[in-house]
């Protein structure tokens, strides 16, 4: 499961840099429960989606999403904790999240995210 649960960020990675919402957004279960930075509450896929293609049209258009998974925790067979920090370049934010992956039918994907900035960023 470590490998997929690398490749569900390489593929995030992949979505943010090309600004495709839908991309970006299909390493997340469809009934994903997706807390942002600023502490709004996205509860599905098609929300990730659109909250993104949204900033990716934005602020965030030609910016470069790097992540950096720093724990995995298998729970169960089939659930682990995911810490992850991230960086967006050109804007120099910094993001930590941490994520519960699940793998259903031997496909892993996020079921909840909590993303925040730490503090004094």
């Amino acid at each position: 499961m470590t490998e997929q649960i690398y490749e569900l960020w390489r593929r995030m990675e992949q979505g943010w840099a090309l600004g495709d919402g839908d991309l970006f957004a299909s390493v997340f279960s469809e009934d994903v429960d997706f807390v942002t930075v600023r502490g709004e509450e996205l509860f599905g896929r098609r929300a990730v989606a659109l909250g993104h293609g949204t900033l990716f049209a934005g602020p965030y258009r030609d910016t470069k999403l790097t992540a950096e998974i720093s724990l995995i925790r298998p729970l169960t067979d089939g659930i682990s904790i995911v810490h992850v920090t991230s960086s967006i370049a050109p804007a120099g934010i910094t993001t930590h999240a941490q994520a519960v992956v699940v793998q259903r039918d031997d496909v892993c994907e996020i079921a909840a995210f909590h993303n925040m900035i730490p503090k004094g960023q």
